[in-house]
């Protein structure tokens, strides 16, 4: 079965800053049509960064909509037509004043499928070198300094509960899992 959905009609709805909101008109694969709200948004990055003895930075940031200040990965909103990459670099140098002489890549997911096109790039930070931070105005965080062990542990007993910090400590865990795996093979 064919499970595409096609747009039929557009009505732009709010043109904000961050997000765009549309209600779309789409036909459905059995010839039906339905109504779809859609979040447009460009996208981001969240970085976990690592240091050589087994230490991350996490960012503590009040978010207004859930009300409460949040423990996440350094992370950041892509510009249209920004590289994520080049993002990457430049929200792990304002949010924490590091930069680092490797990221890898560790794939990306969509934050909340069902209504929005936001896609976020996930990316692990090694080789860390210390500077200033240089946040955006009206940005307000912390850094914290953890045990990769430890966020791993924060992340099981539901300590940590915002998904792009969640999913970026498993990537990186798995990642760092098999790259040993496969250092202890050679």
């Amino acid at each position: 079965m064919d499970l595409i959905e096609k747009k039929l009609y557009r009505e732009e709805k709010y043109k904000g800053v961050i997000v765009d909101v549309y209600i779309d008109k789409v036909e459905l694969c059995d010839g039906k049509t339905a109504r779809r709200e859609v979040v447009n948004h460009p996208g981001g990055v969240t970085i976990l960064p690592l240091d050589d003895a087994g230490y991350c930075y996490l960012v503590r940031q009040y978010r207004y909509p859930v009300g409460k200040a949040l423990l996440e990965t350094p992370a950041g909103k892509l510009e249209y037509g920004e590289e994520h990459m080049a993002c990457a670099v430049r929200e792990l140098s304002e949010e924490t004043g590091f930069s680092a002489d490797e990221f890898i890549d560790l794939g990306c997911f969509y934050t909340s499928p069902g209504f929005s096109t936001e896609i976020i790039h996930v990316y692990l930070a090694c080789g860390l070198h210390a500077g200033d931070m240089h946040l955006d105005e009206g940005e307000f965080l912390n850094v914290e300094k953890y045990r990769f062990e430890e966020l791993i542990d924060m992340v099981m007993r539901g300590e940590i509960d915002d998904a792009k910090t969640v999913i970026a400590i498993l990537k990186a865990e798995s990642y760092l899992r098999a790259k040993d795996r496969n250092g202890a093979e050679a």
